[in-house]
């Protein structure tokens, strides 16, 4: 947590900036960005919140730069091979839910899901940018804000105090990826019975 914190300050909010940029590109550096925001939180509670900011756009950035990459090539891979009948099913379930695929990954801190999985599925399957960047920006500005909330009321417990409840965190994911889902599915029921009147 110290090393962390001190890197963080080393380079101030900016460093917070590029490791969420470089994160949400694909580079493999798993909660990093939160153990630092934990740790500059606790340390430097004046730099928390614009270490935040900072860390949404920097995974904003990201996310895009992942998402554009997909859509060049996602879309010249998927008019060679993703034509059977499985892969028509999975990319019309994408269309009506997979938005939810990125949004929980996004939001849960400390669990491991597949996140840049679904930003390239998104990219390939030709989610509308916007669309997938308002998703990713909610579900950023809750989970750094968060965290950053967290650091300052717990300081150097916070990372603990959120390993400790993994199990829950887990299961809240869980619980939001079924309540949304069957939001969208109500949605879409009653979308199609209104158009069917």
């Amino acid at each position: 947590m110290k090393k962390a914190a001190a890197l963080l300050q080393g380079y101030g909010p900016a460093g917070a900036f590029l490791l969420a940029m470089l994160d949400s590109a694909g580079v493999p550096l798993p909660a990093s960005v939160d153990v630092l925001l934990i740790a500059v939180a606790a340390v430097s509670p004046g730099q928390a919140l614009v270490s935040a900011g900072l860390s949404v756009l920097g995974s904003a950035i990201g996310s895009m730069f992942l998402f554009r990459v997909a859509r060049k090539g996602g879309q010249m891979y998927l008019e060679h091979h993703a034509s059977s009948p499985r892969a028509l099913r999975f990319r019309a379930w994408f269309g009506r839910f997979g938005l939810l695929t990125v949004f929980v990954p996004a939001l849960a801190p400390i669990i491991p899901l597949p996140l840049k999985v679904f930003v390239l599925s998104a990219g390939a399957f030709g989610v509308g940018p916007l669309r997938f960047l308002a998703v990713v920006i909610v579900a950023r500005v809750l989970r750094y804000f968060g965290l950053a909330w967290l650091g300052m009321r717990l300081g150097e417990a916070a990372w603990p105090w959120l390993q400790s409840h993994a199990l829950s965190l887990g299961l809240f994911a869980t619980l939001l990826f079924a309540a949304l889902y069957a939001a969208v599915s109500w949605l879409d029921r009653g979308g199609s019975a209104a158009a069917g009147d």
